[in-house]
């Protein structure tokens, strides 16, 4: 590593010449850092239970536009029926709302996440 060249401002802030190779380093290493710490924070998230690991196959169906409702609980390995008993709903309006053909209200939604703790931000 080089040695700086430190110049003074007329107005009193002092400024860093270094080569353009140095600088990409230090911007480099910065986006390194930043990852790490992303990386460390999602790991005490799922250590503190805060988030969970979902298996590929999982996210993609539902990166691909399956239902979202649908996909949360065939991983729940829960039934309609399951499902739809403890969000306190009817199967057959839950059967609707996964088959696209009606939308949940906002308190079904609600009601829906916490049966599949989830936060309602996973379904909607």
């Amino acid at each position: 590593m080089s040695h700086p060249q430190i110049i003074d401002t007329p107005g009193g802030e002092r400024m860093v010449v270094l080569p353009l190779s140095e600088y990409e380093q230090l911007c480099a290493a910065a986006e390194d850092l930043m990852d790490v710490q992303a990386y460390d924070k999602a790991k005490q998230r799922l250590a503190a239970g805060e988030d969970e690991m979902v298996p590929a196959a999982f996210a993609d169906r539902i990166l691909d536009g399956e239902n979202k409702v649908r996909v949360w609980r065939e991983y729940r390995t829960l039934s309609v029926k399951e499902l739809a008993e403890r969000a306190e709903i009817s199967a057959a309006y839950l059967s609707q709302i996964e088959n696209g053909d009606r939308e949940g209200s906002v308190s079904t939604m609600k009601a829906l996440a916490a049966a599949l703790s989830l936060d309602l931000d996973d379904l909607v």
